[in-house]
């Protein structure tokens, strides 16, 4: 079981990593917004680039984001049954719901690799006045799905083995390690 275990905690810190560095696209933005702002407001020379940039950085934060806000437990729940199960009770519904989770996030996988692919090939552009390449965002698809299915891969053994009783992997011994630093 200590394969297993090191599979979860290899995924996590993986997307921790991940996630850190694309956290800080944030001050990227902000500083070509700003920039923006400057040049159109104090020197009446606004930018052709600087609001394209921003929104492509976004959506790469926004995709590159998922594995690590699931591996701090981060994303949105409707709580009115989930808390008030036990841990136990709690992984098997969150096992049950995981076959949702995977529908989803695999269709987007598929969907994104192939519209990164069908993007990198003709090396898209945008077609705007700028017209930089956009297939590096696209790209951010696939590629941020891929680690949020396996952040997902990670809590559905962690779940099974708190609902089965294993020991590999129980509730002291989160996902969640990145917490700790």
């Amino acid at each position: 079981m200590s394969v297993l275990n090191a599979f979860i905690r290899g995924v996590t810190r993986l997307n921790d990593f991940v996630g850190r560095w694309t956290a800080l696209l944030i001050f990227a933005m902000f500083a070509f917004l700003l920039l923006e702002v400057g040049f159109r407001y104090l020197l009446n020379a606004p930018t052709v680039w600087t609001n394209e940039l921003t929104q492509m950085l976004f959506g790469v934060y926004a995709v590159m984001s998922g594995g690590y806000i699931m591996a701090h437990r981060g994303h949105v729940n409707v709580d009115l049954l989930h808390s008030q199960l036990s841990p136990r009770n709690r992984a098997f519904m969150d096992i049950f719901t995981s076959l949702i989770f995977f529908t989803f996030t695999l269709a987007l996988l598929w969907f994104g690799i192939d519209m990164a692919s069908e993007s990198i090939s003709s090396w898209e552009t945008s077609y705007s006045a700028w017209n930089p390449p956009i297939w590096p965002a696209k790209l951010a698809i696939p590629v941020g799905t891929g680690l949020l299915v396996l952040q997902g891969l990670a809590k559905l053994l962690e779940d099974i083995a708190i609902a089965f009783n294993l020991d590999c992997c129980g509730p002291d011994q989160s996902v969640c390690e990145g917490d700790q630093s």
